[in-house]
């Protein structure tokens, strides 16, 4: 097996150790969209640490999942379950949800009318402004 395989392989091995306190923290519910009782996998959160941390990481669907890798076609449909997540006590979960929004704001108006809503806590704004979705 090649070095980046091995890697590569590590890490998500590292991710799914993180699965049972992710398991917790959202009761077993996307983090992003609420949706239970589907299969949940880690997203990590950029800029990715070098080893997989709780705290940089979030528990959500493949519905979300594969939204937040095909950012041209995504529905913003499916996002407006932003209006809760955008309010999450959970770092990584609003900072994901804000780095959406911001991403929709510019073309959906009720994306655009929750940004404006916000009040976004410095340390967080600091950590969206860090990465890309």
């Amino acid at each position: 097996m090649s070095k980046a395989r091995e890697k590569h392989a590590a890490r998500l091995e590292a991710l799914s150790l993180l699965g049972k306190d992710l398991t917790r923290r959202s009761r077993a519910h996307c983090e992003l969209c609420d949706a239970h009782g589907i299969k949940l996998a880690p997203y990590e959160v950029k800029p990715v640490q070098e080893a997989p941390d709780i705290e940089h990481t979030v528990f959500a669907c493949e519905v979300c999942i594969g939204q937040l890798s095909k950012l041209k076609t995504m529905s913003s449909d499916h996002w407006r379950c932003l209006n809760t997540s955008v309010w999450s006590e959970t770092a990584p979960v609003q900072i994901i949800a804000v780095r959406v929004l911001k991403h929709l704001a510019a073309n959906v108006e009720w994306a655009v009318d929750l940004y404006d809503q916000l009040y976004i806590a410095p340390e967080i704004a600091e950590r969206i402004d860090q990465g890309e979705i």
